[in-house]
């Protein structure tokens, strides 16, 4: 371990001393189940921003090769972590073949399983009992899952009045609307809060984190911070005690369609209620009106919750709410959330992102194309359009070509 935590320590550029004290206290955790064979990953507090990318199948497009090229475009574009959502097909199959390919840690959301297995068997999800639910759970530990999503805040008791007082959009999370239908119908507590101790045991047997789901994230913007989203963010903050208590990696989900002026209240509450565990946000998604561009819009908001402290974001997608991805728009999604964490990390002055600028900008102003492409964050598309742009001088491009300003500089004010 002492050896991990100093490469883990090198790539991030800090100190074992900084990561064992966020370790300790609960503001980074280290992401690796201890079957799945990769170098743990380090996520939290004063460390650079990490980015997720969603792969896997539905009913209506299951293809396993698909599943693997999505994975690797992920991982080459820079994802930190990939989470299978697979629905259809062999689940458990893409499951371990996506495990077996993956370099970085791979996460899941066992619930969805769990509903596929109950209509194998004929029978409703709401007739699942709380074993089949933790013989999933287990299955995806025992597979070297390194994180789960699992909706233990959707309660009886967060959800209340929600039939009187509506929300525009309900319910978005799909393990959410889940849970309260189970509920709902054995007029029992949520089994994943319920049994949460029996959980938090499973985990710490594999050396997993546990990543607790926003079940009742606003997907839409009318609905935001609500009292709903609040409530949920309440018994999340008790249940990251209870597992810290338990020697537990947690780490806290956030929303979801949120106006950028809210963001900073978002982040605040999250580290004020949950005492500063690592906050990995969907996008946030800062207008609802973006699908088909919905990349560009999760950029936004993600750029402005990883400056005010979240410290994970979860990639969108330009099919966000239209459809299932395919490999280059897993690649977009990826790129447009690593520009938006980098951006952060300027902001917040992690060295390791401003250094690279630095370099940038002196190859550019250096005119040294090959320097500057290499460091650039998709330096494969833009080595295509420079290529497409190239001046007849051949040292500058199609822009301002004789007229380079750069080029004009050093030519008044010397090479230097």
């Amino acid at each position: 371990m002492a050896t991990e935590l100093q490469r883990v320590a090198s790539r991030e550029k800090v100190s074992v001393s900084f990561l064992k004290k966020g370790l300790k206290n609960g503001t980074i955790v280290l992401v690796r189940n201890k079957k799945h064979r990769i170098l743990p990953l380090a996520i939290g507090q004063g460390l650079c921003t990490k980015v997720n990318a969603n792969i896997g199948t539905s009913p209506d497009v299951c293809d396993l090769k698909r599943e693997l090229k999505k994975l690797r475009a992920a991982i080459a574009a820079g994802a930190d972590t990939v989470m299978d959502l697979s629905t259809g097909g062999d689940v458990d199959y893409i499951r371990r073949a996506l495990l077996k390919a993956s370099t970085v840690p791979l996460g899941t959301v066992p619930i969805y399983q769990v509903a596929l297995e109950a209509r194998k068997r004929r029978k409703p999800f709401i007739a699942t009992t709380v074993d089949e639910i933790f013989d999933v759970i287990e299955r995806h530990l025992d597979d070297g899952v390194d994180f789960l999503t699992v909706h233990c805040g959707v309660t009886r008791g967060s959800i209340k009045g929600m039939r009187r007082k509506r929300r525009v959009c309900g319910v978005v999370s799909r393990g959410g609307s889940m849970m309260i239908e189970w509920m709902r119908y054995n007029r029992r507590e949520n089994p994943l809060h319920e049994y949460y101790d029996r959980l938090l045991a499973l985990t710490k047997r594999y050396h997993a984190t546990l990543s607790l789901g926003d079940g009742l994230r606003p997907g839409a913007i009318a609905d935001a911070t609500d009292r709903y989203q609040i409530r949920e963010l309440i018994v999340i903050g008790e249940l990251v005690q209870r597992a810290r208590e338990e020697g537990v990696s947690v780490m806290v989900e956030g929303p979801g369609h949120i106006p950028i002026h809210q963001i900073e209240a978002n982040i605040k509450l999250e580290k004020n209620i949950c005492q500063g565990a690592p906050f990995y946000v969907l996008g946030p998604l800062v207008t609802d009106i973006g699908a088909g561009h919905d990349h560009i819009v999760a950029a936004i908001g993600g750029a402005l919750a990883a400056y005010y402290g979240a410290d994970f974001l979860c990639y969108v997608t330009p099919s966000e709410h239209l459809g299932l991805p395919n490999v280059e728009e897993v690649h977009d999604g990826v790129i447009a959330s690593k520009l938006a964490a980098h951006a952060a990390d300027i902001g917040k002055g992690v060295h390791l992102a401003s250094d690279i600028d630095l370099l940038l900008s002196r190859a550019r102003y250096a005119l040294d194309w090959s320097k500057m492409l290499a460091l650039l964050a998709d330096n494969k598309k833009a080595a295509r359009i420079f290529r497409r742009s190239r001046s007849r001088s051949n040292e500058t491009c199609t822009m301002c070509g004789e007229f380079c300003a750069m080029k004009k500089t050093r030519e008044v004010m010397g090479r230097s």
